[in-house]
């Protein structure tokens, strides 16, 4: 098996169990945002206090590149200070332009790094981290 069968079959996998799919019945900060060039579209909840990301979930619909990455960075930011998730969002960003990023123990991320080659796909790959980012500035303005 090459790397990119393996990245293939991480991606697949949050796909088809996306970890933290679904929605707070609570008062949780709520995002929504699509990207009308394919028509994915992402709803992303976060539980913050004291400055931390408690807990986020995710609903919404599209390819397994936008889901995919929604299940990784919810993920990957819950138990994070909003200072490091945003951190982390802008090493997504650095993946993204082909650069180096290290997501320290969460390496399923890491699985989205051949998208850069499709550059069409990128904004599919990035929509989460982008709620994610208008999320944490929502929350800072409160």
């Amino acid at each position: 098996m090459n790397l990119d069968d393996l990245y293939r079959g991480v991606i697949m996998d949050h796909y088809k169990n996306p970890r933290n799919r679904g929605s707070f019945e609570d008062d949780a900060l709520k995002i929504e945002l699509n990207n009308p060039t394919c028509g994915d579209r992402i709803t992303l909840q976060l539980k913050v206090e004291d400055g931390v990301v408690q807990d986020a979930r995710f609903s919404g619909e599209g390819c397994s590149i936008s889901m995919s990455s929604a299940s990784m960075m919810t993920e990957a930011v819950k138990g994070q200070s909003i200072a490091h998730a945003l951190e982390m969002a802008d090493s997504f960003s650095s993946l993204m332009k082909g650069e180096e990023a290290d997501f320290g123990d969460y390496e399923d991320i890491e699985a989205l790094s051949g998208v850069n080659k499709f550059p069409a796909r990128i904004k599919c790959a990035t929509l989460a981290w982008n709620a994610l980012r208008k999320g944490i500035d929502t929350q800072r303005s409160l």
